[in-house]
């Protein structure tokens, strides 16, 4: 397959997003139907932030609800996409040397992943495999994994990250649906402009004012350096796909290649 299968990145925010339809799922659908259609997607989720480069290789993953508090419909919920051993082996292959280990048993599919792809894949019919983020490694070893990933895109992998510009839990309002801050809106405003206009730069938003409000931690902003990677592979800057802000301390920012 010679043409270039899309990547994305996308903001999934609440959980209740899988149930729901709204302008940030129906950019998700839309996504995917103006797609062609992928042999595989390759989902690197904010929710896998463990010590180790891995990416599942089993046959049939299992959902995984890694998340408390929620109604029992989210629970209920079930993604029963095949995984593929073979893409698994060829991600490996590809981003030789970088170590990606091939897990067999432990992961699935987490909601990081699913919550979109139920809007984007809603019949569960594509092969699903997760890159894990390696939480011990620096934003530059995750920029230059998503360049190395750039050559599946000619092989029929589409490419999706999924996690938060934006991401501080311990400063929700839930009393702000549809609304961020003052910090919030900042930072997002500065890394869209880095995004579509030179992904190569993200690296410095780390010396943001408003970085370690957007950013307690890491794994919900990692994912965008693989876009940012694989936009930097293919020369291109990236366009928004939807935006927008929730209780106050969520952007729900998605971007896609520029030309996708």
């Amino acid at each position: 397959m010679s043409q270039l299968m899309p990547a994305a990145f996308v903001g999934h925010g609440n959980p209740m997003n899988a149930l729901a339809l709204n302008r940030y799922t129906d950019a998700w659908s839309t996504f995917a139907a103006q797609s062609p259609r992928p042999s595989a997607v390759l989902v690197v989720s904010a929710h896998w932030y463990v010590n180790i480069t891995a990416v599942t290789a089993m046959k049939l993953p299992r959902t995984i609800h890694d998340f408390y508090g929620f109604p029992q419909e989210l629970f209920d919920v079930q993604y029963p996409a095949p995984g593929d051993p073979l893409v698994a082996q060829r991600i490996v292959d590809v981003v030789q040397p970088t170590y990606v280990g091939l897990d067999e048993d432990s992961w699935g599919i987490d909601h990081g992943t699913w919550s979109v792809l139920v809007h984007m894949f809603p019949k569960a019919d594509v092969p699903v495999l997760q890159l894990s983020i390696n939480a011990t490694l620096p934003f530059e070893y995750h920029f230059n994994l998503g360049a190395q990933l750039h050559a599946l895109r000619s092989e029929g992998v589409m490419i999706l990250a999924s996690g938060n510009v934006v991401h501080n839990l311990g400063l929700i309002d839930w009393n702000s649906p549809g609304r961020g801050t003052d910090w919030a809106q900042r930072f997002d405003d500065d890394v869209r402009s880095v995004m579509t206009n030179d992904a190569n730069d993200l690296g410095r938003m780390s010396g943001h004012r408003d970085y370690r409000l957007a950013v307690p931690t890491p794994d919900h902003f990692l994912p965008l350096a693989y876009v940012a990677g694989l936009a930097s592979a293919a020369n291109a800057s990236t366009t928004t796909l939807v935006d927008g802000y929730e209780m106050g301390s969520l952007s729900m920012t998605a971007y896609q290649l520029a030309g996708d």
